[in-house]
């Protein structure tokens, strides 16, 4: 089949519009329709009506709101022929297989021949799907199941019929990787498939065993919580987040298509007071966070607000408690020493684990062949920190199969077969998993997609200290990766920095700069600046200073390229480092900016100076100096963070020939790429010269903010902290007809930094930021 090029999608509720905004965030043209609504003016008013709703959205689902004229609207009664150049036509219509096969008979009509059909169901059988329609169009078909919100949940689970083309569903496939940056995970044609199978049982379990075995919805959260590896809410604020009356539709539908010896019947009673309680909650409004609260709300009493969970056993608010469980602190030490606690969180942890990854390892191969899949899907589709069967290995497959015997419970047949194995297992460079018949194969790596854990196993790292490391990904290039908390940068970063920037005397030709953390890196662990101005260590911190910025500008001026592989937070010196870098090969789910102001500090590492040069060189930009260093200067004083790669191109953190991966698992490959693209015959930059404004342009600034200021948008210390940033991006005393160096701007830089760090008032925003976790604006 050729490639996908243009997109349909019907049916614009919040799942279809959510698929036509990422599938145009992708950059290909979509149409979006949906059905004429009785009594409109307007015959498009839905699908008008879901992007406009979209651009309001938060989270956005569109990375950039440009990305909105690339979704072409209309309706299924005069737009059924802009379908009839169309590659992919994807269907999310209501969970009803008549009307969908009555729509699919009319898509048939105009649907260019070898396009592909899908559904985004996950609840109807395949064949059920395209029953009486024919031999050709059941070849052109297949499920495409995306998770909600689809631009940033990344599985993607895919169905194939036995009638389903292969180069169809290849099709289907790469564009899912490649363009929308899925995980995408073959799914046998089974209820639920693989994410929502397990996930609807555990969600299940979880609750209703929290209430059986008396715990609060606390005490739950604290345990069924990042302990047990599923996001910090908790099951019990899954359910506010996600909505607390989509649950008894979610579990009927699935008690009505499962076997009737599913284990998932044995957690699902009308008559459980659980179930009262919930209908209940949802009768008198308290659906979760969209509604008056759930679980928790939040509420006023003597004009304070404050926050209170429901006591599940009266039904009634009361205020919030904070979990003391034991087992909760036990679990730093492992999943088995959650289990084995005596407290009854450590019951609850074992209750909900061992029913769930018993289910799971019941349900394969029913659900998938490929174990690495189904841990896949729970982790990108429910956001687990470990698959099922990972946590099996962290169990012990043995372990756990003798304690569920010793219990009398069945012992599911794949984890008799594992018994003196791991699902998992690396032996020197390569890494295997079980099979179902018992025997290890090999998970292969593409060049085109891989983890630095796939290049660093097995291998010992070219340099390392307790905060980055160097390692060699091949080909001729090194990766430095940092990895300190939150990957925060310290003088252990900046040394390695510094020793990343020579390691072509080691015969390395290239350097990428990324790793597989969550997060680039958050900045500068502004904890060490804090110690050091409270101990009155200011030569020791403007040695710091200075020595990051030759670091900085050691990466700019390598001898070789060097491409910064961002994604996550690139905050405050992280965003430096990618300023510094060559090139950049960005995830697309990038938030970068300097954000240092909120600590009452400046970009120190030489952040303004970049910023201020990519500003000044974008010819998009009006003639003059002064837009460009406004567009510096906005971006800076108000710690201006963009929500995308593609928004951070607008702010000049990303140029021209700068790429963007939409697949995370991809981002590094791209880079390496990138890098040896550039390798050949590379030279390092000329030294840039500019010419700025000088106090005028600092004035305008000062005066701007201070506008701000007494339109109450501003407090008086953002005065101060924004008139440093401002100096330094007009350039201090010079003149417009003066050239500016690099070199000045660093040590402007360095003298604003400083200025600022001596302040009372900073020190307290940098206190607050650290023990609170957000920026004070005193």
């Amino acid at each position: 089949m050729a490639e996908i090029r243009k997109v349909a999608v019907i049916g614009a509720g919040v799942m279809g519009a959510g698929i036509a905004a990422h599938i145009a965030n992708a950059g290909v043209p979509v149409v979006l329709l949906d059905i004429v609504p009785k009594g409109a003016n307007d015959r498009s008013a839905i699908a008008k009506g879901a992007v406009a709703k979209m651009l309001k959205t938060n989270p956005a689902p569109f990375m950039h709101k440009r990305n909105a004229k690339l979704i072409e609207t209309g309706n299924l009664e005069d737009d059924l022929g802009s379908l009839s150049d169309c590659d992919w036509i994807c269907e999310a219509i209501i969970e009803n297989p008549a009307i969908k096969r009555d729509l699919y008979k009319r898509l048939n009509e105009v649907r260019k021949p070898g396009s592909v059909v899908t559904s985004n169901t996950s609840t109807i059988p395949l064949n059920v799907l395209t029953e009486g329609l024919g031999q050709d169009f059941a070849g052109d078909f297949a499920i495409t199941h995306f998770f909600n919100p689809p631009r940033y949940m990344r599985l993607l689970e895919v169905v194939k019929g036995e009638k389903t083309r292969d180069d169809a569903f290849q099709a289907l496939k790469q564009f899912g990787d490649v363009k929308l940056g899925k995980e995408v995970v073959d799914c046998k044609d089974t209820p639920g498939f693989i994410g929502n199978r397990i996930g609807i049982f555990w969600s299940t379990v979880a609750t209703r065993s929290a209430y059986d075995l008396g715990l609060t919805v606390e005490e739950a959260d604290s345990i069924v919580g990042r302990p047990t590896g599923v996001p910090k809410t908790g099951i019990f604020g899954l359910g506010d987040l996600t909505g607390i009356d989509l649950g008894p539709h979610v579990i009927a539908s699935m008690i009505d298509l499962v076997p009737a010896n599913d284990p998932l019947r044995d957690f699902v009673d009308a008559e459980h007071p659980l179930t009262k309680l919930t209908q209940k909650m949802i009768a008198d409004g308290y659906t979760g966070r969209k509604g008056k609260g759930g679980f928790y709300r939040r509420t006023k009493i003597d004009g304070k607000t404050v926050k209170q969970a429901i006591d599940l056993k009266t039904g009634e608010y009361r205020a919030e408690q904070r979990s003391t469980l034991a087992s909760a602190r036990a679990a730093k030490k492992g999943l088995r020493a959650l289990v084995t606690h005596e407290d009854k969180g450590g019951q609850y942890a074992w209750t909900v684990l061992s029913h769930v990854l018993s289910y799971a390892a019941d349900l394969v191969p029913e659900i998938s062949d490929d174990i690495r899949g189904v841990d896949l899907a729970m982790k990108t589709g429910y956001a687990w920190k470990w698959g099922p069967f990972e946590m099996i290995d962290m169990l012990g497959a043995d372990w756990l199969a003798d304690r569920l015997a010793a219990e009398g419970r069945p012992v599911p047949a794949l984890l008799e077969t594992a018994r003196g194995k791991t699902f998992y297992k690396e032996e020197g460079e390569k890494a295997y998993i079980l099979t179902t018949a018992g025997d290890y194969a090999e998970i292969a790596v593409s060049e085109d997609a891989w983890t630095l854990a796939d290049k660093k196993r097995g291998k010992q790292p070219i340099k390392s200290n307790a905060s980055a490391s160097l390692w060699d990904v091949g080909d001729g290039v090194a990766c430095l990766e940092f990895h300190s908390k939150m990957n925060s940068l310290d003088e252990n970063s900046i040394a390695m920095i510094v020793a990343a920037s020579k390691i072509d005397k080691q015969g390395f030709k290239a350097l990428i700069i990324g790793s597989d953390a969550d997060n680039f890196s958050v900045g500068a662990n502004v904890g060490v600046a804090l110690f050091g101005a409270n101990a009155a260590m200011w030569p020791v911190i403007e040695n710091g200073v200075a020595t990051g910025q030759k670091a900085m500008q050691g990466l700019k001026n390598s001898p070789f390229p060097v491409v910064a592989a961002p994604a996550g937070m690139a905050l405050g010196g992280g965003c430096e480092v990618c300023l510094h870098s060559n090139a950049i090969q960005a995830h697309a789910e990038s938030y970068m900016g300097l954000v240092e102001v909120g600590v009452g500090l400046l970009p120190g590492w030489g952040g303004c100076k970049e910023l201020t040069i990519r500003n000044l060189a974008n010819k998009r930009r009006p003639q003059g100096p002064m837009p460009a260093l406004s567009a510096a200067f906005e971006a800076i004083s108000t710690a201006k963070v963009a929500t995308s790669a593609q928004e951070a191109r607008d702010m000049q953190i990303l140029r021209e020939g700068d790429g963007i991966s939409m697949n995370r698992r991809r981002v590094l490959a791209d880079a390496k790429k990138k890098a040896l693209s550039m390798a050949e015959g590379y030279e390092k930059p000329e030294p840039i010269e500019v010419n700025l404004p000088g106090p005028t342009a600092a004035t305008a600034f000062r005066m701007a903010v201070e506008g701000f200021a007494l339109q109450g948008k501003a407090t008086p210390y953002d005065v101060e902290v924004a008139a440093q940033v401002g100096r330094v991006l007009s350039g201090g005393d010079t003149d417009i007809t003066e050239v500016v160096t690099e070199k000045q701007l660093l040590a402007l830089e360095l003298e604003g930094f400083m200025h600022l760090i001596r302040q009372e008032k900073t020190l307290q925003r940098i206190e607050h930021m650290l023990t609170k976790g957000r920026p004070l604006r005193n």
